[in-house]
């Protein structure tokens, strides 16, 4: 019989997760990236020695990792070397309190009681908060598509854990019912900026994501996470699966009222039982020569401004991960996400991975920087040279408060990825990280559905659909998408 074609358009971490399921499930797959690279916004950049990774800087929820590789047949720690983060990060405060936010449960708790002893008691509700809704998730909202209401007994014996109180609150609100210490609130509202989102305007059902770091930890990847990319395409290399770059795809084809191929930028037509959207859900309306689901800028998620530097003196008082907070944490979410702007005073997220991996930078020394804060992702946002040295300065600013080491003449290599760069380079509407933000329940919840209700064929994956952003929800997301795909097309 002859085996059934599936064209993934781009070449990110769902879109070849879902290659190696579907080339293990016996089709026919080709990849078509329109970059010259793999691998979506989990990337890299080389310079001088200096090794960087330009997206995720940690994973988590390892098993999710370790079961896409036994589903392509192969052990990951075959293929990687995963490093357990021991601390998780340091966090630093405007008013010079610093800490470091220690997996070592002994060792957190005494940190806790000297912030404030009634924390204690609050940081267990707290995890137990995060672990219920957790243990529904993980048999409703991360194994099944939304609104999906076909009898399932797994999902209905989850319900016994469903938390009756403070999960259906706002998530600020809730994390501030759980802990009286300031320094305490302003960590653990940090969490939804995991899925580009406002701790002022998500539901508190993202709760489950501090869990999920504690409880399951946070890992680097040896080598850096780019390891992964070259693993997965090593994998799908092996299973047969077509793998494009510089393979651009321009419009998706269909014949009434399912899609039939793709056609790529230089005209080639590829035909396909079956296509996988890999990009931003929005964007598949224009493919396919309709009017498709527009982003309202007020809907999209954090963009980013990213700074990477290579420095040459090697910097031992640095953690893996650092956060350095902004005085007014409420006032930097409404500049983002209601004035629209680039903070006044923005939170810095520092991760320096050479202090775990000294092969990532020159003949062992120096470090590797990888420097962030939050950007809103609007069109139209022309990020001039002027702005940028402005941004960066307001960065710079906001480290030296919190004592960050003066790298300035020490910097042997830079790069800068603004909204405009990123949106640019991955196709994403105004640098959208993670497609729509999580505000309100209808936003965290009905995400674009991993198959189109109007086109059968067309199917998505990703960060920007079912059941959202982060390294290990998009490996959930393939799972989903080619239970569905095999459920429907064979």
């Amino acid at each position: 019989m002859k085996r059934k074609h599936a064209i993934i358009i781009g070449g990110g971490l769902g879109g070849l997760a879902t290659a190696l399921r579907l080339a293990r499930a016996n089709w026919r797959v080709t990849v078509c990236e329109q970059s010259d690279a793999f691998g979506g916004k989990m990337n890299r950049w080389e310079q001088g020695g200096f090794r960087f990774d330009t997206g995720p800087s940690l994973i988590t929820m390892r098993r999710v990792f370790a079961e896409l590789f036994e589903a392509a047949g192969a052990r990951m720690d075959e293929h990687l070397e995963l490093v357990p983060m021991h601390p998780l990060a340091e966090y630093v405060y405007d008013d010079g309190t610093r800490f470091r936010y220690s997996s070592y449960l002994p060792d957190w708790l005494a940190i806790v009681r000297a912030l404030e002893p009634r924390d204690v008691d609050g940081f267990f509700r707290f995890m137990r908060l995060g672990a219920r809704l957790f243990e529904i998730s993980q048999e409703t909202f991360f194994r099944r598509p939304p609104l999906d209401f076909t009898p399932d007994l797994r999902a209905l014996k989850a319900m016994r854990h469903l938390p009756l109180r403070h999960a259906w609150d706002n998530y600020h609100r809730t994390v501030a019912a759980h802990f009286k210490s300031p320094h305490l609130r302003q960590l653990f509202d940090r969490y939804p900026t995991y899925v580009g989102s406002s701790p002022y305007k998500s539901p508190a059902t993202l709760a489950v994501i501090p869990y999920v770091e504690y409880a399951f930890g946070g890992w680097h990847i040896k080598g850096g996470l780019y390891r992964l990319v070259e693993s997965l395409c090593a994998l799908a290399a092996r299973a047969g699966v077509t793998l494009m770059t510089n393979a651009r795809v321009e419009r998706i084809e269909r014949e009434g009222r399912r899609v039939t191929g793709v056609v790529l930028a230089d005209g080639t037509r590829l035909a396909a039982d079956a296509v996988v959207m890999n990009g931003d859900a929005s964007l598949a309306g224009a493919m396919l020569g309709v009017k498709g689901d527009t982003q309202p800028a007020h809907a999209r998620s954090l963009s980013g401004l990213v700074f990477l530097v290579g420095v040459k003196r090697t910097l031992p008082q640095l953690a893996h991960h650092a956060v350095y907070f902004s005085q007014d944490y409420r006032r930097e979410f409404a500049q983002l996400f209601d004035e629209r702007k680039f903070p006044d005073d923005p939170t810095v997220y520092v991760s320096a991975p050479s202090r775990s991996d000294r092969a990532l930078v020159p003949e062992g020394a120096g470090e590797t920087l990888f420097i962030m804060a939050n950007a809103p992702a609007n069109d139209g946002d022309e990020w001039t040279e002027t702005k940028i040295q402005e941004a960066r300065a307001r960065v710079f600013a906001r480290l030296r408060q919190g004592g960050f080491p003066d790298i300035e003449s020490e910097i042997a290599v830079a790069d800068v990825w603004t909204p405009g760069r990123i949106g640019a380079r991955y196709a994403m509407p105004g640098g959208a990280i993670y497609g729509t933000h999580s505000h309100g329940w209808r936003r965290a919840f009905l995400r674009p559905p991993n198959k189109d209700a109007r086109y059968a064929g067309l199917y998505y994956v990703g960060g920007s659909t079912h059941p959202g952003g982060g390294t290990p929800t998009v490996l959930l997301s393939a799972k989903i998408t080619c239970e569905l795909i095999e459920r429907c097309e064979t």
